[in-house]
């Protein structure tokens, strides 16, 4: 055994020996995996009017019975569910003599308990809170013992389905979190609240039940069990009161979300100095302050929240969850550099707690409420529970009472009173308490309020997810102005995952209820969508100033530490050089890494330089990518620079020399090109591309480039020879925002497109050219650019430079694929910074060759809702584009034009028509059926 172990146990020994401890026996399983089996009657809907079994934890709708409602249905019959449980178990004989208590973690939503035929105490109402009933005089010790529940989905009480039953979410009954016994000696501790201060202070208030103790012994520990100061006492407060322990702890590690530290405090009952029960729990120190139109503090450091609400939920089993889950949702949330949650809109399951605790998430719990609010002795049992579960956890930062106007102001005095920490209390979409936490707020908004105010800023919502519409898209616009903003405190997104429930009546289909469940950054089952990385890349604490890379570049790039507490000394950073493979290869890069010296630069916005020791040969490869890890070892994220531009890369790919001169011939209708087994034909009337033929078949890329706005006016074609090339050109009228299009046919058979046109006007959605390609015949795309997941014009962060392989899919974001979540990342839409692009088909592949920045490509339009709110951008005709200006996406309650700058439309000043300013593009299409590897490089 380990030493450190073994002292951590004998630290413990002493009071293991001698005093008890609470013992526990589950009922129920732990969690949705781990399950008991119950017998159980459901009185309607599915499964109804018999007696059976049913796994306990669970929602009863995901195990077969009853009906699925979701909170906005008007379904006349669901206040007829109700659920009735038996189970027989046994307790130990050693029990007698013992406090025994029933203890429901959680229960939907009326519940009524009995304990061998006798009820043990009035009906608890509300589902998301911990509660539990002294059962020692129905126990039957060392024999069987029947327990029988009776649990309403709908609540008799209609505050109470005001506040929980007619939200924005599933609604679900049963018993949904864990049922155990507890039993404890007749004088015990039955509460503990503690506040330990980021200046090592430390006080609790025990609370204590029964009269044969006289004294509590408090004692901190590190968590390997190592005694953390002296131990501290007090003499049993009198009549029940609490009784107060105090003491300092020196140099004590603070809790924060950048470095969570905890520790362990026991609590012992004493009677003449023999220990009769102890109490320990995790605790950590940090202090909390709402400083009045200023910001929120968390030891001292103004704090920029990074959050996102999180839901209580898995597809298969419904709020019932999992300690496995929550430390998989919380390693998703820092994996996305946040450094906060927001409990929507119930307090959660502990263990998800306790790994924000653990891995460092700011949390904002609360009161259940959604447009309606418990009425005041039921909203102040169900706030006690809360706080009586979660108040240790450091985690917690601030309370929420209700959210959207489900605020029953009764409840803030009783949240004041509760909580030793006195954290600060907040009215989700409400001014309250020097907060301004509007939901939804335009960007820039306010006449006199919002960041136009004086309240401290602290949206609990923004950017209202849905499908693939909101999150990353507009973040960076919020979030530099949040960032910028003395009286910002951030926000929190809307929301983690989409609420894609297994229909068990539906044949295991996923159901979001159209478009109200699909609000996620990530999919049901946590497939990441392209925000996820948006988000990452946005919120990472390590941000770059825009720089260039040139031959003059010396390896330095100016940084700023976002983090509100660690020295970027204290992260880990490393590069590495690639060169990119070309069209049609599997190879992977060949790269070059190396370390990074970490630069001293101190947080909360301070500027410093990253200097990058590269080898002398670092311009030969395509591109450089920087890697930031924090102290945990956790990648912050990746970023890539372009070292090869278009123009370079192209003239490695194209060839023009050929077996012969390519050669032109025309009828009335039609120019044909062919070249080296290429044959092309072009409109005369319409001036557009028509056929492509090879000596293996037809390629089927037709009519283009067509302007995705503006007027064409075409007037005619006009056609040379070039030496051994063939030049064709369009002629347009003075109205066409075309001002040049020629086609070169190479006697190699590649062809070059050279494009210039105008916008549509000086502000404008679309500008580009398009071609027609079907997209049933499309099996996948080999491209270079940023990528894998797709852009819009607000949701540029969050790719890398690489050559991408992507196989079609014809996922529309956010929508269920019936049994089976989307698939990500999408296949259609744009894609930044691209170089080339092989579209992989049924038939013959061809590839295409930008040598220009800054151009976008478009592969076919998104499958988009029936109903998509703000979620459907303008796309342009056709379906391959080459960009200059593509469209932004909106939010469910949000226009993108109203989310910041990158929402609006796109923007070009030409005031003199001079065709030296006007938009150029020029490709080159390899028709050949070869692949334009670099070393078939001919002159170009």
């Amino acid at each position: 055994m380990p030493k450190r172990l073994l002292l951590a146990l004998l630290a413990f020994l002493p009071l293991r020996l001698h005093a008890q401890q609470t013992e526990t026996q589950f009922l129920s399983g732990t969690d949705k995996d781990h399950t008991k089996k119950w017998k159980f009657y459901c009185t309607a809907g599915r499964n109804s009017g018999k007696w059976t079994t049913i796994p306990v934890p669970s929602n009863w709708e995901l195990q077969g019975f009853g009906k699925y409602n979701y909170g906005h249905d008007k379904d006349p019959d669901r206040g007829k569910e109700k659920g009735l449980y038996k189970y027989e178990f046994k307790v130990p004989k050693n029990w007698e003599g013992k406090t025994v208590n029933i203890v429901f973690d959680g229960s939907m939503s009326d519940t009524e308990v009995k304990i061998n035929g006798q009820s043990a105490g009035a009906m608890h109402q509300g589902s998301y809170y911990r509660f539990k009933y002294d059962i020692t005089r129905l126990l039957k010790p060392g024999k069987t013992n029947l327990l029988e529940a009776t649990v309403a989905k709908h609540s008799a009480n209609e505050s109470v389905n005001d506040a929980e039953r007619r939200g924005d979410f599933w609604l679900f009954g049963g018993i949904f979190r864990p049922v155990f016994l507890e039993a404890l000696p007749t004088t015990h501790i039955n509460r503990v609240a503690v506040d330990a201060k980021a200046d090592g202070s430390f006080k609790a208030d025990v609370y204590t039940q029964g009269t044969a103790a006289d004294e509590v012994v408090g004692q901190l520990y590190t968590l390997d069990g190592q005694k953390a100061g002296s131990e501290f006492r007090s003499a049993v407060a009198a009549g029940g009161a609490a009784t107060r322990l105090q003491t300092t702890l020196s140099q004590a590690k603070l809790w924060t979300p950048e470095s969570p530290n905890l520790y362990r405090v026991a609590f012992t009952l004493r009677k003449g100095g023999q220990p009769v029960h102890t109490v320990d729990k995790r605790i950590g120190f940090r202090t909390v302050e709402l400083r009045e139109r200023d910001g929120i503090y968390v030891n001292g450091a103004k704090i920029k929240f990074k959050g996102v609400n999180r839901h209580s939920f898995w597809p298969t089993s419904g709020r019932t969850t999992s300690k496995a889950l929550s430390i998989l949702d919380v390693n998703l949330m820092k994996d996305m550099n946040m450094n906060a949650v927001r409990m929507s809109h119930y307090p959660p399951d502990d263990h998800f707690l306790a790994a924000c605790d653990s891995l460092g998430l700011m949390v904002l719990d609360e009161v259940a409420g959604w447009h309606g609010s418990y009425d005041t002795p039921t909203g102040t049992k169900l706030t006690e529970e809360m706080v009586r579960k979660d108040e240790t956890h450091p985690s917690i930062v601030v309370w929420v009472n209700g959210n959207e106007g489900g605020h029953n102001f009764d409840l803030d005095p009783v949240l004041d009173r509760m909580d030793l920490q006195k954290r600060p209390v907040i009215h989700a979409w409400q001014v309250f308490r020097g907060t301004d936490t509007q939901h939804y707020i335009n960007y820039d908004y306010g006449n006199g309020t919002h960041l136009q105010g004086h309240n401290v800023v602290f949206p609990t919502e923004f950017l209202h997810g849905l499908y693939d519409g909101g999150h990353g898209a507009g973040l960076e616009d919020y979030w530099e102005q949040m960032w910028a903003h003395p009286r910002s405190a951030g926000g929190f997104l809307w929301d983690f995952s989409d609420a894609g429930v297994v229909r068990t009546d539906k044949g295991g289909i996923l159901d979001t209820d159209g478009n109200h469940g699909a609000d996620g950054i990530l999919g049901p089952y946590r497939e990441k969508e392209g925000s996820y990385f948006t988000i990452k890349e946005v919120w990472s604490p390590v941000f770059f100033e825009r720089r260039e890379i040139t031959p003059a570049f010396d390896g330095s790039f100016r940084v700023q530490n976002r983090f509100h507490y660690t020295n970027l000394n204290q992260c880990k950073f490393t590069w590495k050089l690639a060169q990119l493979p070309g069209p049609g290869s599997k190879a992977a890069p060949v790269t070059k890494t190396g370390p990074v010296a970490a630069p001293s630069v101190t947080p909360n916005g301070t500027y410093g330089t990253l200097k990058l020791d590269l080898p002398t040969d670092w311009q030969q490869h395509d591109v450089l990518y920087i890697t930031a890890q924090d102290p945990a070892g956790r990648e912050i994220y990746t970023w890539s620079w372009p070292i090869a531009r278009p123009d370079a890369v192209a003239k490695q790919l194209i060839r023009v020399d050929g077996p012969s001169a390519a050669r032109l011939t025309e009828t009335d209708s039609l120019y044909t090109v062919a070249a080296n087994g290429v044959e092309l034909t072009f409109g005369r009337k319409s001036g557009v591309l028509r056929t492509v033929r090879n000596a293996k078949g037809v390629i089927p890329l037709t009519n283009g480039p067509v302007l995705a706005e503006g007027e064409t006016a075409f007037e005619g074609l006009t056609q040379r020879q070039d030496g051994q090339n063939v030049v064709i050109e369009a002629k347009f009228a003075k109205q066409s925002r075309y001002q040049s299009l020629q086609w070169t046919v190479y006697p190699s058979g590649w062809v070059r497109m050279s494009a210039k046109y105008f916008p549509k006007d000086y502000d404008f959605a679309l500008a580009g050219l398009s071609f027609t390609y079907p997209e049933k015949e499309v099996k996948g795309a080999q491209w270079r650019g940023d990528g894998p997941y797709r852009v819009w014009k607000d949701r540029i962060k969050g790719t890398n430079l690489g050559v991408w392989t992507k196989a079609y899919n014809n996922t529309s974001t956010g929508e269920m694929e019936g049994t089976r979540g989307p698939e990500y990342p999408e296949f259609k839409g744009y894609y930044s910074n691209f170089y080339w692009l092989t579209l992989q088909t049924t038939g013959q592949p061809f590839t295409v060759v930008c040598d220009q920045e800054d151009v976008y490509l478009r592969l076919f339009t998104p499958r988009f809702s029936a109903t998509p709110y703000n979620t459907a951008p303008a796309f342009p005709n056709g379906s391959i584009s080459f960009m200059h200006g593509i469209t932004p996406i909106g939010t469910k309650s949000q226009k993108a034009e109203n989310m910041g700058p990158m929402g609006k439309t796109n923007m070009y000043y030409d005031y003199s028509k001079d065709p030296s300013y006007a938009k150029e593009i020029t490709l080159y299409f390899d028709f050949t059926g070869q692949q334009a590897t670099p070393a078939a490089v001919g002159k170009r």
